[in-house]
């Protein structure tokens, strides 16, 4: 019998006395999981792996996991499994048979926001959960929501009382009122440490209370993520202060902007969305290149990290097709899409008179903000991804997906772009030992994909209208915290409860 090779062999830590004699034979002997029951030892047999750190895939391969533990990966001889003889991990009280699916880490989606309402109109939260589970999403970075109540979801998802994936707090730092001394921005820092917060949320900032900011959440253990806006903290202050992470963009461009002020008209008013995100669409033109890579280079050597949250600013680029994405008719809750109407009480609205102007200037922004991008890694930077949905035409689950497909338009291969969403998120949130990788010893957080995402990403997409699997596959189960769930289960109870609130809204007329 050919021996696997010895690299994967030893990094599973497979060990012959645990290794039955059986073959095959062992997948009949066990049930299918049960949704949502977490097995004492689950097997998933015969998959085809990625690990998610940026290697090849690599199968046929079992998986076992104890608990809420990867306990052991061993990697198999094709020849041997295929004829019966090949020496297997001992059965499991529930398997799964992956033959011809791809299994990889959980994603991890390092922009969400738990709602349950939009516009003030309430929104199931098993809408949101489902569907990110169901997508195969397993953690979500919170960043910035209702504090108390995520905090209690975090404990209820670990505790496995609720279908949702894990989430990660990161609580806003500018709520009101808002600090103005370093004294009281220190005292507001130790405040969301001693809530239980994982990390803290920034939005536009001054220089003078930047600095102690991130000197305080460093003494205290609390990561951060900023949203930056036009304001005086750019990205040189995200660099000299030790920003975990720069969410989306603002603060890169206009850090390399000569004169350091975008050329705003006379009659700008940055508290009008239309007009604030018209001329969001000129900022990374106006930046001079070499500059820009003095920026980049900075940030990378100071490992601040960049979730750029491609696909929430898509709309802007392509406004018709961000309108009548294939999913909204199954999967779009008409409490999100009221909230995406063009409404200036609604945050994201802003589409009222956009043209096809717009569209060019942010096409063009786009290019540039791809290269931005790419500079950026080679450099030695460390790029996240995050979907930032409930907002401009973006559905929970769907919106993560999307990033990935741009993030490959950005000029990533398949395989950094996998990267991007598992190993490099986790990393983002000081997690890598334990999220992020198919690894001995990590937890279970592991995703069966009907498909081959290096050949499509689009294998994440469900079938739509209940069409046979095709080239949209979709997620067969996702496993968080060693629970397993039916993913395709999870998305017909979304279908459903989507149908069920829209015959609400039409018997009410």
């Amino acid at each position: 019998m050919r021996l696997p090779h010895r690299r994967f062999a030893l990094a599973a830590g497979v060990a012959l006395a645990a290794l039955s004699p059986f073959g095959a034979a062992l997948s009949a002997q066990s049930p299918a999981p049960q949704h949502g029951v977490r097995p004492k030892r689950l097997v998933i047999r015969n998959a085809m792996m990625l690990e998610g750190n940026g290697t090849p895939a690599e199968g046929p391969k079992d998986i076992v996991i104890e608990g809420n533990r990867i306990v052991q990966i061993a990697a198999l001889d094709p020849v041997a499994v295929r004829d019966g003889s090949a020496r297997r991990p001992a059965a499991g009280d529930a398997e799964i048979d992956a033959t011809g699916h791809y299994v990889m880490p959980g994603l991890i989606n390092l922009h969400g926001h738990v709602q349950d309402e939009r516009g003030g109109v309430a929104q199931p939260l098993d809408y949101q959960f489902k569907l990110w589970l169901g997508m195969g999403i397993t953690t979500v970075r919170d960043v910035s929501s209702n504090t108390q109540q995520t905090l209690q979801l975090r404990e209820r998802s670990a505790r496995g009382e609720i279908a949702a994936p894990r989430f990660f707090v990161y609580a806003r730092y500018n709520y009101m009122p808002i600090p103005l001394t370093e004294a009281a921005t220190r005292q507001r820092v130790r405040d969301l440490k001693a809530m239980g917060a994982d990390g803290t949320k920034l939005f536009g900032m001054d220089r003078d209370l930047y600095a102690p900011l991130l000197d305080e959440a460093k003494k205290v253990g609390l990561r951060t993520a900023h949203h930056m806006a036009v304001d005086e903290a750019n990205a040189w202050d995200a660099a000299a202060g030790g920003l975990t992470s720069i969410e989306h963009w603002y603060g890169v461009p206009d850090a390399a902007i000569p004169g350091g002020v975008q050329d705003f008209p006379p009659e700008f008013n940055y508290s009008d969305e239309g007009m604030r995100f018209r001329l969001a669409g000129r900022l990374w033109r106006e930046a001079d290149p070499d500059k820009l890579r003095e920026v980049l280079q900075a940030l990378a050597k100071a490992g601040v990290a960049w979730n750029p949250t491609l696909d929430i600013y898509e709309a802007s680029r392509d406004l018709q097709r961000a309108e009548s994405q294939p999913w909204f008719r199954e999967y779009l809750h008409p409490t999100l899409e009221k909230f995406f109407r063009p409404d200036p009480a609604s945050h994201g609205s802003y589409f009222a008179n956009w043209s096809s102007r717009d569209e060019v200037f942010w096409k063009q922004n786009y290019q540039i903000w791809f290269k931005a991008l790419r500079d950026f890694e080679e450099m030695g930077g460390v790029i996240g991804a995050g979907e930032d949905a409930g907002f401009i035409y973006q559905v929970y689950g769907f919106g993560l997906i999307r990033e990935l497909e741009l993030h490959q338009e950005a000029g990533f291969s398949p395989l950094r772009v996998l990267q991007h969403a598992t190993l490099n998120n986790a990393r983002i949130m000081g997690k890598e030992d334990e999220l992020g990788r198919l690894r001995v010893g990590h937890l279970a957080d592991v995703i069966v994909v009907k498909g081959n995402p290096l050949s499509d990403l689009k294998v994440f997409y469900p079938p739509l209208d209940g069409a046979a699997a095709g080239t949209n596959a979709g997620v067969a189960w996702t496993i968080k915290d060693g629970i397993p769930y039916d993913a395709p289960r999870l998305l017909r109870e979304v279908r459903a409860l989507v149908r069920d609130a829209k015959a609400k809204v039409t018997s009410s007329r």
